[in-house]
């Protein structure tokens, strides 16, 4: 690809170190490369130990790789994030509406906004839904955009993912290494923390249970260990402090959900569902799935 075809995130056009590089260039000038190739080592040494791996789709080996850690961290100033980040707020909240509307009215069809053959007959749509109303009327709790660069710098959104993304665990495990082995680093600059979004997807997930429930018993939905990101269902379970389940160990009696224990059956209020829609219930979906809980849509 020729140069001018793809943005540098490290140098501007006339070979000078953007400002928001300055110290990580500083950095990799003073710091010998066998340095940074022990680094890059230890860092694969203690991803293995920890576990810290996924499969790849379609692989038919059944090999899990380590993740993916670049010893070079992504710096996004300030000022460009706060940009990011108040429009990707307001793209989830406009796929919110869209899934809403496309569920009930469907009035961006009949305003001939988008062709209704495009919705209808998408095969990711479930006409099991239609009707069904949701906590705040919120259908994707949490998203997962893809970002990418263009050749001026400017983002572009690769695609959306809604409906049971993954890849956060290696967001967090790649920032607690970076800190292990760039404490420097992070001591000259003033870096937004990260380690925290576990208490904040606890706190998303407890704000969608009944609302006379003060301690809702949330959990993670797994559909188990051969799971492509099995480690990061039990990741995220442990940060958040709630179990992780698979479908054997729920059942649906009396119009709840309850979960089997030690100790007996014990109410569940809120399900983090990893598991894709195709496998969630026998009962509304796929009949021969065993990963899902049987009539867990009707409840």
């Amino acid at each position: 690809m020729a140069p001018e075809q793809y943005f540098n995130e490290m140098y501007a056009a006339d070979g000078s170190v953007r400002r928001h590089y300055t110290e990580l260039s500083e950095w990799l000038t003073s710091t010998p490369p066998e340095r940074i190739g022990q680094m890059r080592t230890a860092a694969q040494v203690l991803f293995h130990r920890v576990g810290i791996t996924f499969a790849v789709n379609g692989d038919t080996t059944g090999a899990e790789r380590l993740i993916p850690f670049d010893i070079l961290p992504h710096v996004i100033p300030a000022e460009e994030w706060r940009t990011l980040q108040a429009g990707l707020k307001q793209r989830v909240r406009a796929l919110n509406m869209f899934l809403k509307d496309v569920y009930h009215d469907a009035e961006i069809v009949r305003a001939g906004k988008i062709p209704a053959h495009k919705v209808f007959e998408n095969v990711q749509y479930r006409p099991e839904m239609r009707g069904l109303d949701l906590p705040n009327g919120v259908y994707a709790h949490i998203a997962g955009i893809d970002l990418v660069r263009a050749g001026r710098g400017e983002y572009y959104v690769l695609e959306d993912n809604l409906r049971t993304p993954s890849g956060v665990s290696y967001m967090l495990e790649n920032r607690k290494m970076t800190m292990r082995l760039m404490p420097e680093l992070f001591a000259r600059q003033s870096i937004a923390p990260v380690e925290h979004y576990p208490d904040l997807l606890l706190d998303m997930l407890r704000s969608v249970a009944p609302p006379n429930v003060l301690d809702p018993t949330v959990v993670v939905l797994s559909p188990g260990q051969y799971n492509s990101a099995y480690f990061e269902h039990v990741f995220l379970a442990q940060q958040m402090g709630v179990e992780v389940v698979e479908g054997a160990d729920l059942f649906v009696k009396d119009d709840l959900v309850f979960m089997r224990t030690t100790t007996g059956p014990q109410r569940v209020h809120v399900i983090y569902r990893r598991i894709d829609d195709d496998f969630l219930d026998p009962h509304a979906f796929h009949p021969e799935s065993m990963l899902g809980v049987p009539g867990l849509v009707s409840v």
